[in-house]
This record gives C-alpha cells, structure tokens and sequence, in this order.
C-alpha cells in the first residue's frame, strides 16, 4: 500500500489538486486528509467537494480546527486573519459541505496507523507539535507503530530512539527514509495548501507501507492563482502574500 498524506490545505485547490497529481503518478492508492481542509484559502466548496468524493472511495478524513471552526465550534485561539477567513467561509459553505465536516472525527485508527490533526495526546486541544517532548506525548497517547498528523504547517519527523527518548529528524524531500517497523513514528507531513517554511511549494508525505519507507514531498502549483482568489473574494492581504511567499 502506498499511502498519500495531506494536511493543511486550507481552501487551497491549485495545491491540493499538484499534490494530488503528483502522488498518483507515484503510484498512491490510498489517501488520507488530516484535517484543516478549510480556512485561508478561497475555494472550499472546490476541496470540500473533491476531499469527499475521496472519501466516498475509502479516503480517510479528519477534522482540524478550522474546520470544526467552520462549523460553528467556538475557537478562540485563531488570530484575526484566520477569524475573518472563517467567517467568509462559513457564508460559502452550503449544508452538504457543513454535513460533511461535521460528520469527521478527530482521530482514525487503522491497523497500526493513528491518523489525527494535531497531537494525538488530547486531540481536541489542538496541540502544535513542534518539540521532542510534545512528540512524545503523542506518540504515547497513540501507542501504535505510526501517527501521522498536521497542524504545524511544516515537515518533521520524530522516532522513538534508544531508552525510550524521541529522535527529532529534518527530512530531505524527494529522499526516503526507512521507517523501521520495530520503532514507533510520528510523521508531520506538511501543509498543502499554506506552508510557512519560505517555500511556496505546496507539502505532502507518501508512505510506502509494505516497504516501509516514507517520503516527503514538495510540489510546485499555481501559488499565484491561489492568491489572486484570495485578493478577489475580499479576503485579507496577508492571506494572499503567505502563499505567494510560503512564509
């Protein structure tokens, strides 16, 4: 099984659709959406609609905290730029779009696989994994082989190294990394559609399962289309600039 990941891709169709492309031509036949689906970004409909006909055909889906904002959960850890998207989004979205996201959990379990949005370790907090400490905690909660997961907006992976301590490790992208199975993961692929590396390649991670080997991705899209479709639905500058300047 090659597995195809996504995060954060935030009403961003120009990426998701390059990410997409690019994971089929290398033989993906399973994908999985970690959650912030929406928020940012100027066409929701367009990747909620897409999103769900993938999980019509098994696709697995999880719900991010933009989205649960979408839908009318109170968060108040968003800043004003990502309020005002909301907000726009929330007029755009009709009632199969709320349906849908309202019907994502905030974990999936499968085999040895945690699929969630942000740590495992109380997923409804929305914890930003960005420590060997916080990384722990996750791959403790989860307590399988893998946990793959988002909401950072950049590309990390974590292990379990000797003596029980995670191992902080920066991925090469395009380069495989061996994914022993006798060791216990946590893989943060990426944001598709707003990575904030400064680099305005849209982020994705393809895991080979039965080889155990897992690569990350960066992949070229039409940023600047995505952010004219900002400017023109009225959303706010900064919006715009993150995707042109990936930062």
């Amino acid at each position: 099984m090659k597995l195809a990941l996504f995060a954060d891709i935030h009403s961003n169709l120009e990426a998701i659709t390059a990410c997409l492309a690019h994971a089929q031509a290398l033989g993906a036949d399973r994908y999985a959406f970690l959650g912030d689906l929406v928020g940012y970004g100027a066409d929701p409909v367009a990747v909620l609609d897409l999103i769900e006909e993938h999980a019509a055909n098994g696709a697995v889906v999880v719900l991010g905290n933009h989205d649960a904002a979408a839908i009318g959960r109170p968060d108040d850890t968003l800043n004003d730029n990502a309020q005002a998207a909301i907000a726009w989004t929330r007029t755009q979205l009709g009632e199969k779009q709320r349906a849908f996201l309202g019907s994502l959990p905030l974990t999936v379990r499968d085999d040895n696989i945690l699929f969630v949005h942000a740590s495992a370790a109380a997923p409804e907090q929305w914890t930003y994994v960005t420590s060997p400490a916080e990384a722990e905690k996750s791959i403790r909660a989860g307590n399988l082989g893998y946990i793959f997961c988002g909401h950072v907006h950049e590309q990390k992976l974590y292990y379990m190294g000797v003596g029980g301590r995670p191992m902080p490790f920066q991925p090469v992208p395009g380069t495989p990394i061996p994914t022993g199975k006798h060791r216990q993961w946590l893989a943060i692929v990426g944001s598709a559609g707003q990575p904030r590396d400064r680099i305005n390649k849209a982020c994705y991670a393809l895991a080979d399962m039965e080889r155990a080997r897992l690569t990350f991705f960066r992949v070229s899209y039409d940023h600047d289309s995505a952010a004219q479709k900002i400017r023109s639905a009225g959303l706010p500058e900064r919006l715009a600039r993150r995707i042109e300047r990936g930062a």
